[in-house]
């Protein structure tokens, strides 16, 4: 499984939670550090995608957007352009249920140019393998200013992987102050 990157995207506004999403306390622990330890479990070689000093603390590469202002797909962008290895494993700061298990299943097909996964309500295209092939498509999407995740998915013809039992929690973005108190308060 080290044959694999792993990018953890730490930008977004964070207006909804009305302070940096990653440093969220979640059980006395950074939101951030629960996605560490799951993701140490698939590769050593994680890197930060941030435009932040907030996450300084933490002993990992951290990057700068190359293109400012372009969403997640400008994250996944700079995640390929620094990753060491042809696959990257993407992930959001902002899903501290995830576990090392279920992130094992995206490298199931290496073939694949994009995995993510789907639950029955939607799909999580910020906890997916994406392969360093897609980094044409991916900059041609971002000159065009065509930033919709599911579009591009769609274009590349993604592999979905369909999770629809108790392990979809895991998914769970916690990016709203009310998300935060109804998961703490279960």
């Amino acid at each position: 499984m080290n044959d694999v990157s792993i990018a953890i995207l730490c930008g977004g506004k964070s207006s909804r939670m009305q302070s940096e999403k990653g440093l969220v306390l979640y059980n006395g622990i950074p939101f951030i550090e629960h996605i560490i330890a799951a993701a140490k479990e698939v590769s050593t070689d994680i890197i930060l995608i941030t435009n932040s000093t907030d996450y300084d603390y933490l002993p990992f590469e951290k990057r700068k957007d190359i293109e400012i202002d372009k969403g997640p797909l400008g994250g996944i962008y700079t995640a390929l352009t620094y990753a060491k290895h042809q696959n990257c494993l993407i992930l959001s700061c902002d899903i501290p249920l995830i576990e090392a298990s279920l992130l094992k299943l995206l490298f199931e097909n290496e073939n694949v140019t994009a995995t993510v996964f789907k639950d029955t309500d939607r799909t999580h295209p910020l906890i997916g393998c994406y392969s360093k092939k897609l980094m044409t498509k991916l900059k041609v999407a971002i000159e065009k200013h065509e930033l919709k995740m599911m579009r591009f998915l769609d274009s590349v013809d993604a592999e979905f992987i369909t999770i629809d039992d108790h392990r979809s929690e895991q998914f769970r973005n916690i990016n709203t102050v009310a998300a935060l108190n109804e998961l703490t308060n279960k």
